[in-house]
């Protein structure tokens, strides 16, 4: 089984998306979006800037922590 997208739906929160792993576990988890057509848009921008660089700016970046 592929990776995917799920989007899910809470009241009064709105809608969110979950990138589930081939394995089945959660990812990575969206921010709340007001529509569903805003969300299925977030998932859009997510595909399309995958693969981006990391910019690790934390304190201890390459200490090998």
């Amino acid at each position: 089984m592929a990776a995917r997208f799920e989007v899910r739906h809470q009241p009064a929160k709105g809608y969110h998306f979950v990138l589930i792993a081939t394995n089945g576990q959660v990812i990575a988890t969206s921010e709340h979006y007001e529509t569903h057509r805003a969300c299925l848009g977030g998932i859009d921008s997510v595909k399309r800037n995958a693969d981006a660089p990391v910019h690790d700016v934390t304190s201890d970046a390459g200490k090998g922590r």
